[in-house]
């Protein structure tokens, strides 16, 4: 397939992504999407081979071109930067591995205090080869816009705690209840980690950032608002100072919708699992939304997917912006041409 590089304008900060970022008129619906950069993708496959995804993490070379690649291809409105939620804790010498076919997995899974010396703070040394490679994207990206990211303290927790990726979180949850003072000083540490490398990668050239609480949809609203949000409004805050959008995304949090924005959202990520409309009603009219198109909507053939998409960029009519995105990341086995036409779509797309 040709490249197909977006048109651009003058100024990144006018991008259409931005400016529904910030509840400003678009002239289109931007669109992104969670994991466009990755197994769907033959290029990355080709890229990675051989390349443990923790090593292809920390090399300059291939975080630029991995990041690229869906940029080239979909002429997408922002790139998301090529890493994973578990490198900052890799970088200050946490054991850990990513293992294909399981996820994060910690050798010594944490259960006692002694253990928060492991946890010391991010310096910028420990990431030179991610900052390095967020300084060249800005020059590669030219108008598009440049997506950090970083896990949120309770999904980076529940991976230290339960020693790998849970169905229940029993550990963590026990954890929370058990000894919450442990908790807080955890969830504390790892939230100052987080904030600082959404800072680092703000500082070396990214226009915006997501925190990802994947596994928060696992709590209550009371867990959450008493042992969850303090942290996750402590890394949001942590640049609030420099002037870009901060996403909040989890899966499965419906419930939680108004309070992941309440700690310093200016878009709240939604799932495939609330339409955008009525998570406007839950959020409130003061943020935007991003998402929500089911990923396994795009297995559909080509008119369901436009009719389907169509859904979901009219219900997000009813945010003071709007960024389409899908309601999880693609799949890996997601076509990559059915993206690329949903791109289209989306792009054309004519609104009233």
């Amino acid at each position: 397939m040709a490249e197909r590089i977006g048109s651009v304008t003058s100024d990144v900060s006018r991008s259409d992504f931005l400016r529904a970022c910030r509840g400003e008129a678009t002239d289109r619906v931007p669109v992104w999407f969670m994991r466009q950069a990755g197994r769907s993708l033959p290029e990355y496959r080709a890229v990675r081979e051989g390349v443990a995804m923790l090593d292809s993490c920390f090399r300059t070379d291939l975080v630029v071109e991995i990041t690229m690649q869906p940029v080239r291809r979909y002429g997408v409105d922002a790139a998301i930067f090529f890493s994973d939620i578990v490198v900052p804790l890799k970088a200050i010498g946490v054991d850990l591995d990513i293992v294909p076919g399981t996820g994060p997995v910690v050798a010594e899974p944490f259960r006692d205090r002694a253990q928060l010396d492991a946890l010391r703070g991010l310096e910028p040394d420990d990431v030179a080869p991610i900052t390095a490679a967020a300084s060249a994207l800005v020059g590669e990206l030219g108008d598009t816009p440049l997506i950090g990211f970083a896990g949120a303290p309770f999904t980076l927790a529940s991976y230290l705690v339960e020693g790998g990726p849970s169905r229940d979180h029993r550990r963590t949850k026990q954890l929370m209840r058990s000894d919450p003072d442990l908790w807080h000083e955890l969830a504390g540490r790892l939230a100052r980690i987080a904030g600082d490398f959404l800072r680092l990668q703000v500082e070396a050239g990214a226009s915006a950032v997501q925190l990802f609480d994947s596994w928060a949809g696992t709590l209550s609203l009371a867990d959450y608002q008493e042992l969850v949000a303090p942290h996750s409004r402590a890394v949001l805050e942590a640049v609030a100072d420099l002037d870009v959008p901060r996403i909040h995304f989890g899966v499965g949090t419906g419930e939680l919708l108004g309070a992941m924005g309440d700690v310093g959202a200016d878009v709240v990520g939604v799932d495939w699992r609330v339409p955008l409309d009525d998570a406007v009603q839950r959020i409130g009219p003061d943020r935007s939304v991003q998402g929500n198109l089911d990923p396994t909507t795009l297995f559909a053939p080509a008119d369901v997917v436009e009719r389907q998409a169509a859904r979901v960029i009219e219900a997000g009519r009813a945010a003071r912006g709007h960024v389409f995105n899908l309601g999880h990341g693609v799949l890996p086995e997601t076509d990559p041409d059915a993206l690329a036409r949903l791109v289209d779509f989306v792009h054309g797309y004519e609104r009233d």
